[in-house]
């Protein structure tokens, strides 16, 4: 059988256990702001980070701030998960087209401190996007990347390329990458030993005797 991968781990997991875990083990400011949300209730994000810095400009004409942005979309590599620090809450920072290119290269989806448009259509594909507000004002002429891959701050936390990152319909926490062995097998514990406690009080024990013989509630 094929061994399964970090990622493939921590997509079967919830963000609030994988919280717990990171507090347990001493980690600080690793949740993101709660504005962030998914564009569909179903949707998690959960992979390898690549890192996404930018601001407003108004010294790039609409082309230069196209070739800026494709080549963005051309620099997150496969298998990872885009995550954004625009700088700005005027523009939407994904949209349609972008979302399909992004699938079509095998991102595993994006998650924005800023704004999305397209939203309706972007569903429909089944990419994963979290931001936080949507508006049909685009980067063209307005917006430019200025970091790829370098460290960002969301909210209180310092997000780093290769930090994985696990969001769902709890929130997004980001954890560092040399915790995440740690980290994820921690919380598949936590999530073994939730489900026994569930069993335990649907078999009729009662909550502070489960709590008592779990040591997890």
């Amino acid at each position: 059988m094929e061994k399964k991968t970090l990622t493939d781990r921590l997509s079967q997991l919830h963000a609030s256990a994988v919280h717990d875990v990171l507090c347990q083990i001493g980690c600080d400011d690793f949740v993101l702001p709660n504005t962030i949300k998914p564009i569909e209730s179903s949707q998690k994000l959960a992979g390898k980070i690549f890192t996404i810095e930018g601001e407003i400009t108004t010294s790039h004409t609409p082309h230069d701030t196209l070739i800026e942005w494709t080549s963005l979309l051309s620099s997150i590599p496969q298998d990872y998960v885009g995550v954004c620090q625009p700088n700005t809450t005027e523009v939407a920072l994904m949209g349609e087209l972008s979302a399909e290119t992004l699938q079509k290269r095998g991102v595993i989806g994006y998650l924005v401190d800023g704004g999305c448009r397209d939203v309706s259509i972007i569903k429909e594909l089944n990419f994963s996007v979290f931001c936080s507000f949507n508006t049909p004002k685009d980067v063209v002429g307005r917006w430019i990347p200025t970091k790829l891959g370098a460290p960002i701050i969301i909210g209180n936390c310092t997000i780093r390329k290769d930090d994985y990152l696990l969001a769902d319909l709890d929130g997004a926490v980001v954890i560092p990458h040399e915790r995440a062995e740690e980290t994820i097998t921690q919380a598949e514990l936590v999530m073994n030993t939730e489900n026994a406690v569930r069993k335990a009080i649907m078999a009729g024990m009662d909550p502070k005797e489960a709590y008592l013989k779990f040591g997890k509630f």
